[in-house]
């Protein structure tokens, strides 16, 4: 039987939902975190604890979810996990204490892994087909950046908004009224992209093809015998310490660079808008060369930004410098996030499986959603200033150069094909 490839459309919702899932617990955080600390009276450390406790809710969700993915159709796993993602956005509006809101960010460990992360990977899969897979994880991951780039410049807007006239950002109530605005806005944006995925993201093919009755244990054996599964693993964990480790950019403008918070944001959602950028350019030329030798340059990028960070050159004074440094760690973070599952069929991974997989691979791959937000945030509270973040920044370099090492096993195992 002909398999009918997905409409454009079908990858616009997946984009929208990709993104959406994630802008409660990590973009608002990531683009406002100095306004985050101080509405929500944290420090770094406490921060950091909440994505360990969505890490932590994490890591058995990818186990347990990736196998669900390969039982039921994504778009209505995706669509559930937007609905119960935005409706934790009501208490976040709240300002709850550090216990609620560790809670809360469990509850969104579970509602957007779970139910969300495993199908949005298996749907990705099903949109490349067998020549554009390159092009599909590409477009993917540089939708989603785009998405949340667009959030981030909308949530800006809002909150300078209902900062101007007797309004002062260095007024606390102030900043967390206008935070309040950004809050409530997203949760309804999400909650209508959960609706438009449920009712329009359909497949073009027979639904019943890409799901299982029933997963075995000899499946999951099956996955597990793959090398290139136990390759993913490490190379997605390096890589994803280096995306974690984009939070701290925002930061890093206001404390070493000694930016305002409005110029902070406003550099965390310049950083948001290298992700489309590398996205939408890998996924348009990936698929002409070898996926395999792509990944390890996105991870030697990553070493040299996290070094150019990590060495003191960059002061208030070099400002070129600094954005040149943000346009390298950005390349190489968002280029590593397009191509990672973008070589599992390279890998020879099943696609019914992919689930599966993807709950296995997941398991190591993410643990950093555990360690690396307190990893980085005793670095930047036991060392303040500019040699925190020199420190975290070496810490990117060093998981950098383990991952790009992994992939040039991967590509010398599977890319030469």
């Amino acid at each position: 039987m002909k398999q009918t490839k997905p409409n454009w459309y079908y990858l616009i919702l997946l984009i929208l939902s990709g993104e959406a899932v994630f802008i409660l617990p990590f973009v608002l955080p990531r683009i406002f975190r100095p306004t985050v600390l101080d509405v929500f009276q944290l420090d770094n450390v406490q921060l950091g604890l909440c994505f360990s406790i969505y890490g932590l809710v994490a890591i058995p969700s990818y186990l347990l979810g990736g196998p669900l993915a390969d039982k039921y159709p994504p778009r209505k796993l995706i669509a559930v996990a937007l609905w119960m993602t935005a409706l934790g956005g009501i208490l976040y509006a709240q300002y709850p204490g550090l216990t609620t809101l560790q809670a809360l960010y469990g509850y969104w460990g579970f509602t957007t892994i779970f139910l969300f992360w495993a199908p949005m990977i298996k749907a990705t899969r099903v949109w490349g087909g067998n020549a554009s897979q390159g092009r599909a994880f590409g477009f993917l991951d540089g939708g989603r950046g785009l998405t949340g780039a667009l959030f981030g410049l909308l949530g800006v807007m809002v909150f300078s908004f209902f900062l101007t006239g007797e309004a002062n950002v260095d007024n606390l109530l102030d900043r967390k009224n206008a935070f309040t605005y950004v809050i409530y806005l997203s949760s309804i944006i999400i909650s209508v992209i959960g609706i438009l995925v449920w009712f329009f993201m359909k497949t073009g093919r027979d639904e019943r093809e890409l799901v299982l009755e029933r997963i075995s244990l000899d499946q999951i054996k099956e996955v597990l015998k793959l090398p290139s599964v136990w390759l993913l693993m490490v190379i997605i964990l390096c890589a994803y310490v280096g995306y974690k480790i984009t939070d701290i950019v925002s930061q890093y403008a206001e404390e070493v660079m000694l930016y305002d918070q409005v110029e902070a944001a406003q550099t965390g959602t310049f950083l948001q808008f290298m992700r489309p950028t590398t996205g939408i350019l890998i996924g348009l030329f990936v698929d002409r060369f070898k996926i395999t030798l792509w990944l390890i340059f996105s991870f030697l990028a990553c070493v040299i930004g996290g070094l150019l960070f990590a060495s003191g050159w960059i002061a208030p004074s070099t400002t070129a410098l600094f954005f040149l440094s943000v346009v390298i760690v950005a390349v190489g973070v968002y280029a590593g996030r397009s191509l990672y599952f973008a070589v599992m069929r390279i890998g020879r991974i099943p696609l019914v499986l992919t689930g599966t997989a993807v709950g296995l691979i997941s398991l190591v791959g993410y643990t950093p959603d555990v360690f690396a937000g307190p990893a980085y945030g005793y670095l930047l509270d036991s060392n303040p200033g500019e040699l925190g973040h020199q420190l975290v920044f070496l810490m990117l370099a060093c998981f950098s150069l383990v991952g790009g090492i992994a992939g040039i096993v991967y590509h010398r195992k599977y890319g030469r094909n």
